[in-house]
């Protein structure tokens, strides 16, 4: 297992958006890489998008899965070949159940899972946030402006008084906009500032960064149900952004060593008013005409 958290205290930073396409993709890259989500807040994003059918009111969910100590019964595999775990329908009962970062931790390692683990948080640094920095084998730490930045060094800050050196944690830049200048003087853009800081700091990043696209902001929220970048976004910048960031996060974690075949997979195209590939069609869409980038 492979352990990943998406983690921010800064809201709109864009970390539901990079755990949930990152699924996507590294599926889609490794057809044979098993790939569970779970989002640790009450918000149902992860559900809307993922759930294959109508998730009833008694079915498992992570507030039952805290309580079993284990993620086993409700784990669910959803569209795209990603599985999921359902969203409570409140956290404030996990929160009390998470006084001990180690809680989460302990719980992924007594789940019968062989694959990649992502955790997306809620934009806060408190019981479960930490729950999920002690369980994660990397953190990506989402930095679109520099409120982000510093909520970024308290994450640096924290893991590195906790777990040792902040190595587990890396920036990734998104929500860029290369037109916006905020240094007159120099010319310099917002990225290239940002960039200057995080180095000048000493922290790792990932090299691809993902910009600011209306259009894939609107996947978002279109209909309700947010859509994928890699179905809906062909052609967009963003697209090939997520491909390379997902790339970057195959070898970082070495996750080829849970596959059988790491030769990378040519991702699936999707013409307009197709509908949402799931689970049933996944493998015919790799035999369509599909291409990479």
């Amino acid at each position: 297992m492979r352990v990943l958290a998406v983690v921010s205290n800064k809201g709109g930073v864009g970390k539901t958006t990079i755990a949930s396409n990152l699924a996507i993709y590294l599926r889609a890259l490794r057809e044979d890489l098993p790939v569970l989500i779970v989002g640790l807040d009450d918000q149902a994003v992860l559900d809307r998008m993922f759930a294959l059918d109508p998730i009833a009111r008694d079915e498992p969910n992570l507030k039952h899965a805290w309580a079993e100590r284990s993620l086993d019964r409700a784990v669910r595999l959803g569209q795209y070949g990603v599985h999921f775990v359902p969203s409570p329908p409140e956290t404030a009962a996990l929160k009390h159940r998470a006084d001990d970062p180690e809680t989460l931790r302990r719980i992924l390692d007594r789940t019968k899972w062989e694959g990649v683990v992502i955790l997306d948080t809620k934009s806060d640094l408190e019981a479960l946030t930490w729950n999920a920095l002690h369980a994660a084998d990397r953190a990506i730490l989402p930095v679109a402006d520099r409120s982000s930045l510093e909520e970024a060094s308290k994450i640096f800050d924290g893991i590195e008084s906790v777990r040792g050196p902040a190595v587990k944690a890396r920036v990734v830049f998104t929500l860029v906009d290369a037109r916006t200048r905020i240094e007159p003087r120099t010319g310099l853009h917002l990225h290239a500032v940002l960039e200057r800081e995080v180095r000048r700091r000493g922290w790792p990043r990932y090299r691809t960064h993902l910009s600011r696209s209306p259009r894939t902001e609107a996947l978002v929220s279109a209909g309700g149900v947010p859509l994928s970048i890699l179905h809906h976004g062909s052609g967009t910048l963003v697209h090939r952004q997520m491909r390379e960031l997902a790339e970057e996060v195959i070898v970082d974690l070495a996750l080829d060593e849970l596959t059988e075949s790491p030769a990378p997979r040519p991702l699936p195209r999707r013409s307009a008013g197709a509908p949402r590939p799931g689970v049933s069609d996944w493998k015919s869409a790799f035999l369509r005409g599909l291409r990479g980038r």
